[in-house]
């Protein structure tokens, strides 16, 4: 099974999505987003460039 969008509404009521994969562990958490529209055009973008996405190493993480 391939992994999956989840939509909701937080606690302070904005739109937010998480991409979960087919196990369940969450890969990404978006920003908020004042519509469910707007959530959804974060993820079509997410869609659309992801395959292009270049592979960065940095020495070492972020202070």
């Amino acid at each position: 099974m391939a992994g999956k969008f989840e939509l909701y509404t937080d606690p302070s009521g904005v739109h937010r999505f998480r991409l979960k994969t087919s196990n369940g562990t969450v890969v990404i958490t978006s920003d908020p987003h004042e519509s469910k529209e707007q959530c959804m055009k974060s993820i079509e973008s997410i869609r659309k460039l992801a395959p292009y996405a270049q592979v960065q190493e940095s020495a070492s993480a972020p202070a």
